[in-house]
């Protein structure tokens, strides 16, 4: 009997490792630099200023430096966990998810560097997820506070990422195509590693150098369909409610996709031959999320690959986790199928929440695992504390800082039972 226990260990940790294995294999796909360096290398670039912002921002501000060479100004705007010396440019430090007082003087950093670019200056923005809340400049009467009551706010509700940044846009002189006017007359180009499904440059980084999504007037619609338009700081409301919807053209821009979230899928596909892939993005709530997981996985053993983003709405006294923590806590809770299985949801960019998890691994024997300490699931998922019962389990997964950001990633490994070691 122990030696079955003992086999049954290993081919459990087997598994696990090659979901692993599978995970980052999408990560490496996204690797920013080597995007920036390929878009460079196809047509070249000259010009005054590069401007980096966003969780993937020093590797991609690394190559840019290399292939193009010394510039007047190279500026990189990034969270703590990414932050590091970077010969050739300045880097400064920002929070995420919720804005601080070091992403509003990056904020005013980028703002006065974009008002030394004049007429036949080139720009070059390298823009990665995360760069909405890195770089808030809110606009004139809403103070950092009161844009990060509105983030708080937003992020509790449950709401999407093309919700939250239709209403940041227009809260921000930096974001909606904020970016564009504050460098106008200079021509902009953009490298873009897109953390949004479908890749929708207005809602990338909250569209820097793209169209707003909407209108003040949508926004505000937007914030009180969520129920959080009570809540939200007055200045905010009086902003939202009194701007007209009229605005002049947008300067014009050259953006360019260099990664994304499909493409990563594609690339875990290649890493697992035979897999499945679900195309049908992982997106909305975690609990139906949950249950198209569930779906894939009844349709038989192997493996399934997904992408996606989802949200979790809070609890009044929230716990600690992160939507791919509660994603894979809440399929544990859910699955029952025979044999061994691991599901697998991280976030490429190595962090899911305020927390140093990527995200969650369960399997098989997670419900065990709990129940021996007397836990179970559905305590943890009542209390979004995914991440003290998945840490109770040993089923976080624990990646570092990646440098990129394509959303999330997620690999689903069933075995036939009776399989050697099962």
């Amino acid at each position: 009997m122990a030696e079955e226990s003992e086999r049954a260990f290993k081919a459990r940790a087997e598994l696990r490792a090659e979901a692993e294995l599978i995970f980052r294999a999408g990560v490496s796909a996204a690797d920013p630099g080597t995007g920036v360096d390929r878009a460079l290398e196809a047509d070249g670039w000259s010009g005054r200023f590069v401007i980096a912002v966003g969780k993937a921002a020093p590797s991609m501000m690394r190559a840019a430096l290399k292939r193009v060479g010394p510039v007047e100004a190279a500026l990189v705007v990034t969270n703590p966990e990414n932050a590091g010396d970077l010969p050739g440019a300045t880097v400064m430090e920002a929070a995420h998810p919720v804005p601080d007082a070091g992403g509003l003087a990056a904020g005013e950093a980028v703002l006065e560097l974009l008002a030394k670019a004049g007429e036949g200056d080139k720009v070059l923005a390298l823009v990665s997820g995360g760069g909405s809340a890195l770089l808030p400049a809110p606009v004139e009467g809403v103070s950092l506070a009161d844009k990060a009551a509105v983030n708080e706010a937003l992020l509790a509700s449950g709401a999407d990422i093309h919700q939250m940044n239709l209403v940041r846009q227009q809260l921000s002189r930096l974001k909606g195509g904020g970016f564009l006017w504050a460098a106008a007359p200079a021509h902009v180009r953009a490298l873009v590693l897109s953390d949004v499904l479908g890749d929708d440059l207005s809602t990338i980084a909250s569209g820097l150098t793209a169209p707003p999504i909407g209108s003040c007037e949508e926004a505000a619609e937007t914030c009180r369909n969520l129920g959080i338009w009570e809540r939200l700081p007055e200045s905010a409301r009086r902003h939202l409610a009194g701007q007209a919807d009229e605005q002049p053209a947008l300067p014009p821009a050259r953006n360019e996709i260099i990664g994304s979230n499909g493409v990563s899928v594609m690339a875990m596909e290649r890493a697992a031959p035979g897999a499945r892939v679900v195309l049908e993005p992982l997106e909305g709530d975690v609990e139906e999320a949950a249950r198209a997981v569930i779906a894939a996985g009844d349709m038989g053993p192997g493996i399934t690959l997904f992408g996606g983003e989802t949200t979790v709405r809070l609890c009044d006294e929230p716990g600690t986790g992160g939507r791919n923590q509660q994603l894979a806590l809440k399929v544990a809770e859910l699955a029952d199928w025979p044999g061994q299985w691991v599901f697998l949801s991280g976030g490429t960019d190595g962090r899911d929440g305020p927390t140093d998890a990527a995200g969650g691994m369960v399997d098989h024997g997670t419900r065990a695992r709990l129940a021996s300490a007397g836990k179970s699931a559905a305590d943890y998922l009542a209390r979004n504390d995914a991440y003290h019962g998945l840490k109770l389990s040993g089923d976080l997964l624990i990646t570092g800082a990646t440098g990129t950001n394509v959303a999330d990633l997620q690999v689903l490994i069933r075995r036939e039972p009776g399989r050697s070691g099962f």
